[in-house]
Protein backbone atom coordinates (compact mmCIF):
# COMPACT_ATOMS: atom_id res chain seq x y z
CA UNK A 1 0.00 0.00 0.00
CA UNK A 2 1.46 3.84 -0.43
CA UNK A 3 0.54 6.50 1.30
CA UNK A 4 -2.05 8.70 -0.49
CA UNK A 5 -1.03 12.39 -1.97
CA UNK A 6 -1.68 15.01 -0.06
CA UNK A 7 -4.75 16.94 -1.56
CA UNK A 8 -4.04 20.18 -3.22
CA UNK A 9 -6.68 23.28 -3.31
CA UNK A 10 -7.23 21.84 -7.80
CA UNK A 11 -8.67 18.83 -5.59
CA UNK A 12 -11.55 20.34 -3.67
CA UNK A 13 -11.88 23.54 -5.58
CA UNK A 14 -15.38 24.52 -7.78
CA UNK A 15 -13.77 24.43 -11.36
CA UNK A 16 -17.24 26.51 -12.98
CA UNK A 17 -17.09 29.97 -11.72
CA UNK A 18 -18.97 33.01 -12.41
CA UNK A 19 -17.29 35.83 -13.10
CA UNK A 20 -17.47 39.78 -14.04
CA UNK A 21 -16.00 41.52 -16.31
CA UNK A 22 -14.48 45.10 -15.03
CA UNK A 23 -16.96 47.14 -16.58
CA UNK A 24 -20.06 45.30 -15.02
CA UNK A 25 -22.60 47.12 -13.84
CA UNK A 26 -23.36 47.18 -10.21
CA UNK A 27 -27.17 45.62 -10.84
CA UNK A 28 -25.34 42.59 -13.26
CA UNK A 29 -23.41 41.58 -10.34
CA UNK A 30 -25.92 41.63 -7.63
CA UNK A 31 -27.92 39.73 -9.79
CA UNK A 32 -24.96 37.14 -10.94
CA UNK A 33 -24.40 36.86 -7.64
CA UNK A 34 -28.18 35.62 -6.63
CA UNK A 35 -28.72 33.97 -9.32
CA UNK A 36 -25.85 31.74 -8.71
CA UNK A 37 -26.35 31.67 -5.21
CA UNK A 38 -22.74 33.14 -4.04
CA UNK A 39 -21.74 35.52 -1.76
CA UNK A 40 -18.20 37.18 -3.82
CA UNK A 41 -17.13 36.95 -7.88
CA UNK A 42 -14.09 37.31 -8.96
CA UNK A 43 -13.01 40.61 -11.87
CA UNK A 44 -11.45 39.22 -14.52
CA UNK A 45 -9.81 40.81 -17.74
CA UNK A 46 -10.32 39.85 -21.32
CA UNK A 47 -7.55 37.04 -20.95
CA UNK A 48 -9.38 35.69 -18.29
CA UNK A 49 -6.22 37.24 -15.59
CA UNK A 50 -8.25 37.81 -12.00
CA UNK A 51 -7.34 41.70 -11.18
CA UNK A 52 -9.80 42.09 -8.33
CA UNK A 53 -12.72 40.83 -6.14
CA UNK A 54 -16.41 41.81 -5.35
CA UNK A 55 -18.16 40.52 -2.47
CA UNK A 56 -21.42 41.49 -0.66
CA UNK A 57 -19.55 43.31 1.61
CA UNK A 58 -17.69 45.90 -0.93
CA UNK A 59 -21.82 45.89 -2.20
CA UNK A 60 -23.08 46.71 1.20
CA UNK A 61 -20.45 49.81 1.67
CA UNK A 62 -22.85 51.81 -1.10
CA UNK A 63 -25.90 50.88 0.21
CA UNK A 64 -24.49 51.73 3.64
CA UNK A 65 -24.09 55.15 2.64
CA UNK A 66 -27.47 55.86 0.88
CA UNK A 67 -29.11 58.58 2.19
CA UNK A 68 -25.99 59.98 3.92
CA UNK A 69 -25.64 64.07 3.97
CA UNK A 70 -23.49 64.77 0.62
CA UNK A 71 -21.59 66.88 3.05
CA UNK A 72 -21.21 63.82 5.57
CA UNK A 73 -20.36 61.33 2.47
CA UNK A 74 -16.20 63.13 2.64
CA UNK A 75 -15.33 62.10 6.33
CA UNK A 76 -15.90 58.86 5.64
CA UNK A 77 -13.61 55.96 5.24
CA UNK A 78 -11.50 56.61 1.81
CA UNK A 79 -13.08 52.89 0.54
CA UNK A 80 -16.61 53.94 1.70
CA UNK A 81 -16.51 57.42 0.56
CA UNK A 82 -15.16 56.07 -3.15
CA UNK A 83 -17.96 53.27 -3.38
CA UNK A 84 -20.92 55.84 -2.93
CA UNK A 85 -20.16 55.89 -6.33
CA UNK A 86 -19.36 53.47 -7.87
CA UNK A 87 -21.43 51.83 -10.28
CA UNK A 88 -19.08 49.50 -11.95
CA UNK A 89 -17.03 46.26 -10.77
CA UNK A 90 -13.47 48.11 -11.14
CA UNK A 91 -14.48 50.54 -8.57
CA UNK A 92 -16.46 48.31 -6.34
CA UNK A 93 -13.68 45.45 -6.12
CA UNK A 94 -11.28 44.66 -3.47
CA UNK A 95 -7.62 45.16 -5.41
CA UNK A 96 -4.67 43.43 -5.65
CA UNK A 97 -6.96 40.38 -5.14
CA UNK A 98 -5.96 37.84 -2.41
CA UNK A 99 -5.65 34.59 -4.87
CA UNK A 100 -4.11 31.31 -4.50
CA UNK A 101 -2.34 28.74 -7.01
CA UNK A 102 -3.99 25.13 -7.88
CA UNK A 103 -1.26 23.11 -6.36
CA UNK A 104 -1.42 24.92 -3.19
CA UNK A 105 -1.80 22.59 -0.17
CA UNK A 106 -5.18 23.08 1.69
CA UNK A 107 -3.19 23.82 5.35
CA UNK A 108 -1.62 26.79 2.91
CA UNK A 109 -5.02 27.81 1.55
CA UNK A 110 -6.54 27.72 5.37
CA UNK A 111 -3.70 30.12 6.24
CA UNK A 112 -4.05 32.45 3.44
CA UNK A 113 -7.75 32.77 3.76
CA UNK A 114 -7.33 33.16 7.98
CA UNK A 115 -4.65 35.94 7.51
CA UNK A 116 -6.12 37.85 5.10
CA UNK A 117 -9.79 37.52 6.74
CA UNK A 118 -11.65 36.47 3.41
CA UNK A 119 -13.91 33.47 2.82
CA UNK A 120 -12.62 32.18 -0.56
CA UNK A 121 -10.07 32.49 -2.60
CA UNK A 122 -9.75 32.60 -7.11
CA UNK A 123 -7.72 30.31 -7.99
CA UNK A 124 -5.31 30.76 -10.73
CA UNK A 125 -2.11 29.48 -12.88
CA UNK A 126 0.91 30.70 -12.88
CA UNK A 127 -0.41 33.64 -15.48
CA UNK A 128 -2.90 34.38 -12.75
CA UNK A 129 -5.65 33.17 -14.87
CA UNK A 130 -9.02 31.99 -12.88
CA UNK A 131 -9.02 28.23 -12.49
CA UNK A 132 -11.54 27.86 -10.08
CA UNK A 133 -12.56 29.26 -6.57
CA UNK A 134 -11.93 27.36 -3.37
CA UNK A 135 -14.33 28.33 -0.04
CA UNK A 136 -13.72 27.26 3.44
CA UNK A 137 -16.43 24.55 3.24
CA UNK A 138 -14.17 22.87 0.05
CA UNK A 139 -11.45 22.86 2.54
CA UNK A 140 -13.54 21.46 5.35
CA UNK A 141 -14.21 18.51 2.72
CA UNK A 142 -11.25 16.28 3.77
CA UNK A 143 -12.67 15.61 7.17
CA UNK A 144 -15.32 13.78 5.73
CA UNK A 145 -13.28 10.75 4.72
CA UNK A 146 -14.25 7.64 6.76
CA UNK A 147 -12.53 6.22 9.86
CA UNK A 148 -11.70 3.30 7.23
CA UNK A 149 -9.84 4.76 5.17
CA UNK A 150 -8.07 7.11 7.93
CA UNK A 151 -7.13 3.39 9.77
CA UNK A 152 -5.54 2.05 6.19
CA UNK A 153 -3.32 4.56 5.82
CA UNK A 154 -2.54 5.01 9.65
CA UNK A 155 -1.83 1.54 9.91
CA UNK A 156 0.79 1.58 6.61
CA UNK A 157 2.98 4.30 8.40
CA UNK A 158 2.79 1.72 11.61
CA UNK A 159 4.02 -1.33 9.56
CA UNK A 160 6.67 1.20 7.75
CA UNK A 161 7.83 2.50 11.18
CA UNK A 162 7.04 -0.33 13.76
CA UNK A 163 8.31 -3.43 11.64
CA UNK A 164 9.77 -5.28 14.14
CA UNK A 165 7.25 -4.99 16.06
CA UNK A 166 4.03 -4.23 14.04
CA UNK A 167 1.79 -7.31 15.59
CA UNK A 168 1.70 -5.08 18.93
CA UNK A 169 0.88 -1.67 17.68
CA UNK A 170 -2.77 -0.93 17.67
CA UNK A 171 -4.55 1.41 15.19
CA UNK A 172 -8.14 2.46 16.35
CA UNK A 173 -9.90 5.58 14.41
CA UNK A 174 -13.16 6.70 15.61
CA UNK A 175 -15.06 10.39 13.99
CA UNK A 176 -11.25 10.76 12.83
CA UNK A 177 -9.78 10.97 15.92
CA UNK A 178 -6.98 8.16 15.36
CA UNK A 179 -5.47 6.36 18.75
CA UNK A 180 -2.43 4.46 18.81
CA UNK A 181 -2.07 1.71 21.55
CA UNK A 182 -0.41 -1.42 22.27
CA UNK A 183 3.15 -2.13 22.98
CA UNK A 184 6.52 -1.11 20.58
CA UNK A 185 10.23 -2.05 20.65
CA UNK A 186 11.10 1.29 20.33
CA UNK A 187 10.01 4.05 22.05
CA UNK A 188 12.08 6.61 19.88
CA UNK A 189 9.37 6.05 17.13
CA UNK A 190 6.30 6.79 19.06
CA UNK A 191 6.38 10.98 18.77
CA UNK A 192 7.29 10.31 14.87
CA UNK A 193 4.63 7.82 14.47
CA UNK A 194 2.01 10.37 16.55
CA UNK A 195 3.40 13.32 13.93
CA UNK A 196 3.14 11.34 10.75
CA UNK A 197 -0.43 10.19 11.97
CA UNK A 198 -1.79 13.87 12.57
CA UNK A 199 -0.64 14.85 8.56
CA UNK A 200 -2.81 11.94 7.16
CA UNK A 201 -5.74 13.83 5.86
CA UNK A 202 -9.05 13.51 7.71
CA UNK A 203 -7.59 13.26 11.17
CA UNK A 204 -9.03 15.17 14.00
CA UNK A 205 -6.70 14.56 16.37
CA UNK A 206 -4.07 11.55 17.44
CA UNK A 207 -3.70 9.69 20.99
CA UNK A 208 -0.92 7.76 21.61
CA UNK A 209 -1.46 5.30 24.39
CA UNK A 210 1.63 2.79 24.03
CA UNK A 211 2.55 0.66 26.80
CA UNK A 212 6.75 0.99 28.13
CA UNK A 213 8.21 -2.42 26.50
CA UNK A 214 9.39 -4.64 29.32
CA UNK A 215 12.69 -4.51 30.16
CA UNK A 216 14.88 -7.62 29.03
CA UNK A 217 15.24 -9.87 31.74
CA UNK A 218 13.01 -7.93 33.78
CA UNK A 219 10.46 -11.15 34.70
CA UNK A 220 13.61 -13.04 36.03
CA UNK A 221 14.12 -10.23 38.79
CA UNK A 222 10.59 -10.37 39.88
Amino acid sequence: MRFSAPHSVEDVMTKNVVAVAPHARFKDIVAAMGRWSVTAVPVVDDERRVVGVVSEADLLRKEEVRGTDPSRVDQLPRPDAESSGAVRAEDLMSAPPVTVRAGATLPHAARLMARQHVKRLPVVDAHGVLKGIVSRADLLRVFLRSDDDIAAEVQDLVDRLFADSRPGVRVDVEDGVVTLGGTVGDSSLVAVVGRLAGSVEGVVDVRCEFARPTPAGAADDR
